[in-house]
């Protein structure tokens, strides 16, 4: 097996069960693009409760990042000709809702100076963040 990270976009939904054992897995398929433009799939299951979580809130087409070892496969399709895919057990998953948390979670950590005016450091009256005013 190999340790790998596979970026791509979710194909379809990913699907919650419940194994033999009674223990609950989540499945799903990732479409990654390689150099060729022909796309590799990547067919992922995650024992993992917050990779799991993390799956079930994506919907068809929203972006993601996965860790977890690779298995190397092969699927022939309709007509016959051999294609690769890859097999994952995800042990994490990224996606850009938790991007955009860490970042508005590192920007809430950063403390203004007292006496300073919200204005002149990129924060509106409203509590909001203007990204225009970062400092070079």
């Amino acid at each position: 097996m190999i340790d790998g990270l596979v970026s791509g976009k979710l194909y379809g939904t990913a699907t919650s069960r419940t194994g033999q054992s009674g223990r609950q897995f989540v499945t799903a398929k990732v479409r990654a693009a390689v150099g060729g433009g022909e796309p590799l799939f990547v067919n992922v299951i995650a024992f993992s409760t917050t990779a799991g979580e993390a799956l079930l809130a994506l919907a068809d087409g929203d972006s993601v990042a996965l860790t977890g070892t690779l298995t190397p496969k092969a699927w022939v399709d309709r007509s016959g000709d051999a294609k690769p895919a890859l097999d994952m057990v995800a042990h994490a998953v990224l996606t850009t809702y938790h991007v955009k948390r860490r970042r508005s979670a590192v920007q809430g950590a950063q403390r203004q100076p007292e006496g300073s005016n919200d204005f002149e450091h990129g924060q509106s009256s409203h509590g909001g963040f203007d990204d225009m005013n970062d400092d070079l």
